[in-house]
């Protein structure tokens, strides 16, 4: 068996353009190798990063010393370790169901209006133009809208919300910042806390009733020290840089793969039916998120490994959606595949599993019908190709222009 490549190629923009060829280059080679670059076990393959993903002897917790984390970032790291996504049992379950309540399916229903709303707007606005920038016009402003109407942040604080998000986001999927960046994102998430803080405790608005402030600050008031609401806090931050970071990725991913596939685009034009299993098998085929991060609690096996205590384990969720094992044709963009939706590792896999997923799903569909419905003739753009970001951990793109037939 030869010696696979790192994982840190992906970082190329010449590997992020053919990035599940490489994936299945590193899993033909072996499904779970050490990867002496990163320090860390690398699992490419369906089953092994099924199965790891909720082993209670793989430890989510992404800090274990915050003191050997680089000073700059540590303020980030205190942040993130009071996050639910970072948390093992018992605290993952008690974090989850802060806010649980409002991602369960009949909550996320009553977005459908509003979601509606705000696509028809930017697609009625875009469609005289004949031009667009699926990433800036729709695939960004949209999931901040709906996340922070969720949140009721008030729109004129939302140009602020997208400002700390962003060098955040970029910290949590690249662990290879230098000094200054990492320090931008300790400094947003202390000012993203801040604000909701006040937000969350702000006297003169009371909440909208049916908001995930309103749930939070009915929790805030009966909190008992200031590290519950401490941990109110960094888990809505997460919800506003995660729940919209990674719809805007799966819309920008989405798009451009219907565009490179126009057999699959023309077939879910004529068959709206499909698009429940079509965003499953989008999510398959490009996810916005990339990696699980796991470390070992104590030695054990995995996958025939001796995985030492505190070694990381990487779970590359976008290789094991391409897995021929469990996904015939993987290359494929098939809406009519069987039972993709119950496999992909897209949202994740076990107890950690995505609290977003039913609202990135609902806006995925609401925007792919609206795209294929609204813009005739929908096409790239003859200008420079789609950019990639730079991230090991999100997988989305830069910028995608667009061309159609003006309305």
């Amino acid at each position: 068996m030869r010696t696979p490549s790192s994982l840190l190629s992906a970082f190329r923009p010449q590997v992020q353009e053919r990035l599940y060829e490489f994936y299945e280059e590193l899993r033909s080679a072996d499904d779970l190798f050490w990867d002496r670059r990163t320090g860390a076990w690398i699992a490419t393959g369906h089953a092994v990063v099924s199965s790891a993903a909720g082993a209670p002897g793989l430890s989510s917790v992404r800090y274990p010393d915050i003191e050997a984390v680089p000073e700059e970032l540590r303020p980030l790291a205190r942040v993130l370790s009071r996050q639910m996504l970072y948390n093992d049992v018992p605290d993952h379950p008690r974090l989850r169901a802060l806010i649980s309540r409002a991602f369960a399916p009949r909550a996320v229903a009553t977005l459908r209006a509003r979601i509606v709303e705000a696509v028809d707007r930017i697609i009625t606005r875009a469609a005289p133009t004949g031009r667009m920038d699926i990433v800036a016009d729709l695939a960004r402003p949209l999931p901040l809208t709906i996340i922070c109407d969720l949140l009721d942040v008030p729109e004129a604080d939302r140009a602020a919300v997208a400002a700390w998000s962003e060098p955040v986001a970029e910290a949590i999927g690249n662990s290879r910042l230098d000094a200054d960046r990492n320090r931008e994102a300790s400094q947003s998430m202390a000012e993203m806390l801040a604000y909701l803080r006040e937000l969350l405790t702000r006297q003169g608005t009371p909440p909208t009733p049916g908001t995930l402030r309103a749930t939070v600050t009915d929790q805030a008031g009966d909190s008992d020290s200031d590290q519950d609401l401490d941990e109110l806090l960094a888990n809505c931050a997460l919800l506003l840089i995660a729940g919209h970071e990674t719809t805007t990725h799966f819309i920008g991913n989405a798009t451009l793969a219907l565009l490179r596939n126009p057999d699959a685009a023309g077939q879910l034009r004529d068959r709206p039916d499909l698009m429940p299993a079509a965003v499953e098998e989008l999510l398959r085929y490009d996810a916005p998120v990339q990696l699980m991060l796991r470390r070992a609690r104590h030695d054990l096996d995995l996958a025939g490994r001796e995985i030492a205590e505190g070694q990381t384990v990487l779970l590359v969720g976008g290789a094991a959606n391409r897995d021929p094992a469990v996904f015939p044709d993987p290359h494929v963009l098939d809406f009519e595949r069987s039972n993709s939706g119950g496999r992909h590792m897209a949202f994740g896999h076990g107890p950690h599993f995505c609290l977003g997923a039913a609202l990135a799903r609902l806006e995925g569909e609401i925007v792919l019908e609206a795209l294929l419905s609204r813009l005739p003739g929908l096409r790239l753009a003859d200008t420079e190709p789609p950019q990639w970001q730079r991230s090991l951990n999100f997988r989305g793109l830069t910028r995608l222009e667009v061309a159609f037939t003006p309305a």
